[in-house]
């Protein structure tokens, strides 16, 4: 340090680094000869033997950079220490490479070997900082060193180096698109990192490279959304935006069967299209087509991957980052149902909070946003309203959205609001207020006469700007209603003397000219004023005396004639050619003469046609077609790498693309094997064929002790069980049969005095054969609750359900010990093929001689057995209603936003005591939170017309760690309708909704072949609905079909002479409507689906849900 500090002193003891140091002597020239001396100490010290000295040069030089001063002067003598071995003046000597290497590449290359070496470098971090400045080199010379520097670097143990060679991809295509090829696979093996470190850089990198190759991201998709609440923020920002357009080309439009739902039966007409009204032969040809139409068009069903998209993206709405926040708001808006989109605004409103730029940004959105969901943001209409201190841009965007969100309900607190806005000093934005006014007056009918006296209130104002303004507003209004308001005209008629702003005496004259009539008495007098100052008059104006004379003369020729002459005259020496044009022009047309052609005989039609009143239409009306959020929104134009949103595909894709294989070599998978081998046995040893269904409720809760609950993605399952030899399984099979056996009685014997005192006519043959139903009944909904979970796959629901089982294992006394956790599915396994990987393989052998069809035949007692359970009058107690974990249950209050209270529901598909038509929904309340929740009660129901609701009753106290159950009725009156309505507890209120899938809104009837022959006969034609396909492997015998119909639908089975059929027959729970079910099998697994059902629109439905059912 003493030779920099001598070196200082002798410069004239200039102490700021890097600034031009300058002689003593102001005449000596100094300033102009001392530039080949500037940085001599920094090279000095950077010529040095000592480390520290280095480093303090370095430190200086980044802060010079830092600081915006040039130091590319310094480059031979950083570049030289490139090589040095200490760390820390290594990483400094890279920031500053990074910064100078583009400008300085010949002096780069020359170190470009160093470079490599630091690529070998034990420290990630200077891998990774001599690959920045590798990347940052644009000398197409070294794109093969690069490309195998990243190549490396992509596969480096460091997840930093791994991000950095993200980085890199994108430089190198720009300057060498032809090794695009090569860059795609190195994209294709980052993006199967399973690090959030990397995730966002390189989705960055397959966005800039190749955002066309969409294969990419399939075997990623899950995975991604599983990481993305990890990633940092600009990577959640990059990876939402890749997703959105991902998710637009992968899944329906969740929007798309909306009408149809809306409408029910009735309303088919509206959803294909208007009835012209022709000839009767012409009506029932077209209803034809629509009941074709009809049964072509598929039901909507999201795709669980859909939703997992929207599930693990809401949480993002809460983040502090502006743009994550916006990049979640924009995804809902472009991929969620309208029913879910209502979440986003709250937390737009809260951006709205933040500065100025923000806020331009988010207004931008929602003003788009408002034209097309505008009831979710009228309950933050307040957040909308302008202070005094916000910028004009942004006031004008508020005004935007407030007249966007004006309704008949809120219109009066509106316009108070804009009452105030007029006095502003702020003249644009009064301007913009008044014709803000005027849109809410065109599209709000009710206060029209409201508005367009308080504009004419504002004529009398002193400010001429606000005149001017409400002048060309009320022209546009009075246009709707012209002969109401001839007293308007006439008070705009003496404004003329006072106003001067152009646009408006423009819009006075053309008023008085088109509605002359109206006032025959002013008119020639307006034109005699303004024939006096023509000369002196804008434009625009003059244009508008012309045509005022020209319809005078017209209507009212004997008082106008020579005036009308004369302001022609007048025109015809005018210096503007376009007022000389219209004289000639008008001239010719209205004064008849030998010359004047055809035309003059049309003058009247020309000039007084009947004009239609314009439309005032948001600015942001056409935006929409914009990804909301991207720059190109913003500036309503198409910016440069604007990638467009893809409409929606007509068909889903093949979900199956997103499935991931799983390596042989994982535990999951041997454990897999094993409990299939374990489940085989038992079935081809049984001659009853009754194991199958019993065995899935009993092997499933067994082997969950062995299963672990997965995120979703491979990493988190961990590796520390000890499991055994697959031989070693084989070989327990036999004590595991009898194990099961005797667990089998044990259910028997608990369950036969329950059967009994119900019905007591029944024997115990049709006990059993109950039994068996049930319990194949429970063991298909477990299967069901199960795939349900795979999709919400939260850690705390898990929680709570395992709580709820282990309640209801209490209630039935059942001596065996269950472990808490409850198998989950891995979200990254095949699907189609596991489907959930316990369930499905315990319950569906493979046809054999020996299993007899369970439910094939139904004897008259077993009815009456079966009607007799739904006699009895407790049903709203929560003991007689089938338990929650063994129907498929829905996630109705998640404990995070209950605030420590779940709710989940299910389907009870029990008869509703207080009304019959009503659907039966058990409702579990689980108290996480450490305070007792008091007050539970619904409030607030909003229903579509038709639909009911039976309250559950108020629960009064539900303490800490405890779990409740009730009971509520819903008629939804057929339809697949949400019942919306609000959750109450003493201290809260939160909104959720109900929608039952179709199966649930029928009952099971009984009967015979012959009745369900005859009812089928009736049900033909637009009535039947029949579609082919592909049995799954697995479902290829009476059994397993059986089990899925009846899972999917809440029918029963009706009695069939053919083995080749099955028949099932329900009824709609509301109307009574019949529905019958035939599946026809053939050979090699191929089968005819029909269904027959009075409502269109529910047999359509129930045919997407079956064919689901069937075929995965």
């Amino acid at each position: 340090m003493s030779s920099s500090s001598a070196f200082n002193d002798e410069k004239g003891g200039s102490s700021s680094v890097g600034e031009p140091e300058y002689g003593h002597d102001p005449a000596s020239g100094g300033i102009f000869s001392s530039d080949y001396k500037r940085h001599d100490d920094l090279k000095e010290m950077l010529d040095s033997n000592k480390d520290s000295l280095k480093l303090e040069a370095m430190k200086r030089i980044v802060a010079m950079i830092a600081r915006g001063k040039n130091a590319s002067d310094l480059f031979p003598a950083v570049v030289k220490n490139v090589a040095c071995k200490n760390i820390e003046v290594k990483k400094l000597v890279y920031v500053y490479l990074v910064r100078y290497a583009e400008e300085q590449q010949d002096l780069a290359l020359l170190s470009i070997s160093t470079f490599q070496r630091g690529l070998k470098d034990p420290n990630q971090l200077i891998r990774a900082s001599a690959l920045r400045v590798l990347s940052s080199i644009r000398v197409t010379i070294i794109v093969p060193i690069m490309m195998l520097a990243i190549k490396e670097a992509a596969s480096d143990m460091s997840p930093y180096v791994r991000k950095t060679a993200a980085h890199a991809i994108p430089k190198l295509y720009s300057l060498d698109p032809e090794q695009k090829d090569q860059l795609i696979e190195v994209i294709e093996k980052l993006l199967a990192d399973k690090t959030t470190l990397v995730a966002g850089s390189v989705v960055m990198a397959f966005e800039e490279v190749c955002p066309e190759r969409i294969d990419l991201i399939h075997k990623n998709y899950r995975k991604l959304c599983n990481l993305l609440i990890d990633v940092e923020e600009w990577g959640q920002v990059v990876i939402i935006n890749m997703l959105t357009r991902y998710a637009r080309t992968q899944f329906l439009n969740p929007n798309i069967n909306e009408s149809l739902l809306e409408d029910g039966s009735g309303g088919e007409k509206t959803f294909y299209g208007s009835d012209d009204d022709e000839d009767e032969d012409g009506e029932e040809k077209q209803k034809k087509a629509e009941a074709a139409a009809m049964a072509k068009r598929k039901p909507y069903v999201m795709d669980p991957d859909h939703r997992l998209l929207l599930r693990n993206t809401k949480p993002l709405l809460q983040s502090r980052n502006a743009a994550v926040v916006m990049a979640v708001a924009q995804l809902y808006f472009h991929l969620a149902p309208k029913a879910e989109v209502g979440v986003i605004a709250k937390a737009l409103v809260r951006l709205l909070r933040s500065h100025s730029e923000v806020q331009y940004v988010v207004l931008q959105n929602v003003a788009t946003m408002t034209i097309k969901r505008r009831g979710m943001f009228e309950p933050y209409l307040k957040s909308f309203y302008i202070r005094s201190t916000d910028p004009t841009q942004i006031k004008i965007l508020k005004l935007e959205v407030l007249t966007n969100l004006a309704n008949e309900t809120n219109i009066s607190t509106i316009l108070r609001e804009f009452q105030t806005y007029i006095k502003s000093m702020d003249k644009d934005f009064v301007a913009a207020t008044i014709q803000a006014i005027g849109r809410c007056a065109t599209n709000i009918g009710e206060v029209r006469d409201t508005c367009l006296n308080g504009l004419v209130q504002l004529l009398s104002n002193r400010d001429e700007l606000v005149v001017a303004e409400s002048v060309v507003v009320i022209k546009k209004l009075l246009q709707m209603q012209p002969e109401k308001h001839s007293d308007i005209i006439k008070h705009m008629a003496k404004l003329t003397d006072n106003i001067q702003v152009p646009m408006a005496r423009a819009s006075i004259l053309w008023l008085i000219g088109e509605y002359c009539e109206h006032v025959p008495k002013i008119a020639p007098d307006v034109l005699r004023k303004m024939a006096k100052s023509f000369t002196n008059e804008e434009d625009i104006v003059k244009l508008q005396i012309i045509n005022l004379a020209a319809k005078l003369y017209l209507t009212n020729s004997k008082q106008t004639k020579l005036l009308t002459q004369y302001v022609l005259n007048l025109a015809k020496y005018d210096q503007n050619y376009d007022i000389r044009d219209r004289a000639r022009f008008i001239r010719q047309l209205i004064v008849p003469t030998e010359k004047s052609g055809a035309l003059s005989k049309y003058a009247k039609k020309l000039f007084l046609a009947l004009k239609p009143a314009p439309v005032l239409e948001s600015p942001f009306k056409d935006r929409d077609h914009f990804q909301l959020g991207s720059l190109s929104h913003l500036l309503n134009a198409k910016a440069g790498g604007y990638q467009e949103l893809p409409d929606w595909p007509e068909s889903a894709p093949d979900p199956s693309v997103r499935n991931v294989e799983v390596p042989e070599w994982t535990k999951c998978s041997s454990r897999e094997k094993r409990k299939e081998k374990k489940v085989e046995k038992p079935f081809y040893s049984d001659s009853e064929g009754e194991s199958g269904p019993t065995e899935s409720a009993d092997s499933e809760s067994d082997s969950s002790s062995r299963s672990e609950s997965g995120s979703g993605s491979e990493e988190s399952r961990s590796g520390s069980e000890s499991e055994d030899s697959e031989e070693g399984s084989e070989s327990d099979d036999e004590e595991e049969d009898e194990e099961e056996k005797e667990k089998k009685k044990k259910k028997k014997e608990f369950k036969k005095p329950v059967q009994e005192s119900m019905s007591e006519q029944s024997s115990e043959e049709e006990d059993r054969k109950h039994e068996r139903r049930s319990k194949q009944r429970k063991s298909n909904s477990e299967s069901e609750s199960e795939e349900e979970e795979s999709e919400s796959e939260s850690s705390q629901s898990e929680s709570g359900e395992s709580d709820s089982e282990t309640e209801v294992k209490k209630k039935k006394k059942v001596a065996e010990s269950k472990p808490p956790s409850k198998p989950v599915k891995k979200d990254n396994k095949k699907e189609k093929k596991e489907m959930s990987l316990l369930d499905l393989d315990d319950f569906e052998p493979a046809p054999s001689p020996q299993v007899t069809p369970v439910n094939t035949f139904l004897s008259n007692s077993l009815v009456t057995d079966l009607e007799g359970l739904s006699l009895s009058d407790s049903v709203l107690s929560p003991a007689t209603i089938a338990p929650s974990s063994t129907l498929k249950s829905y996630e109705l209050l998640h404990r995070i936003t209950g605030e420590g209270l779940s709710v989940e529901y299910c389907f009870s598909r029990q008869p509703f005591s207080p009304d019959a038509n009503m659907v039966a929904v058990q409702m579990q309340f689980t108290n996480n939170s450490t305070s007792d929740t008091k007050n539970l009660h619904m409030e607030d129901v909003k229903l579509q017309s038709g639909m009911r609701v039976k309250e559950f009753p108020e629960i009064e106290l539900l303490p800490a760690g405890e779990t409740a159950t009730a009971v509520m009725g819903i008629d939804f009156c057929d339809s697949t309708q949400a019942a919306n309505f609000q959750l109450c507890t003493h201290t809260r209120k939160f909104f959720v909704s109900i929608q039952p899938p179709v199966g649930e809104l029928m009952r099971p009837v009984f009967l015979t072949e012959n009745e369900f022959k005859k009812e089928q006969g009736q049900l033909m034609g637009m009535n039947e609905i029949t579609e082919k396909l592909t049995l799954d492997v697995k479902c290829r015998n009476e059994h397993a079909i059986v089990q899925r119909v009846t899972t999917a639908a809440h029918l029963s089975r009706v009695p069939c002479g053919s083995d080749k059929e099955c028949r099932f027959a329900g009824r709609t729970v509301t109307s009574g409507s019949l529905v019958l079910v035939t599946v026809a099998t053939k050979e090699e697994g191929a089968a005819q689906l029909t269904v027959n059902c009075e409502k269109m629109v529910i047999g359509t439905m129930l045919v997407k849900d079956i064919l689901l059912a069937l075929t995965q």
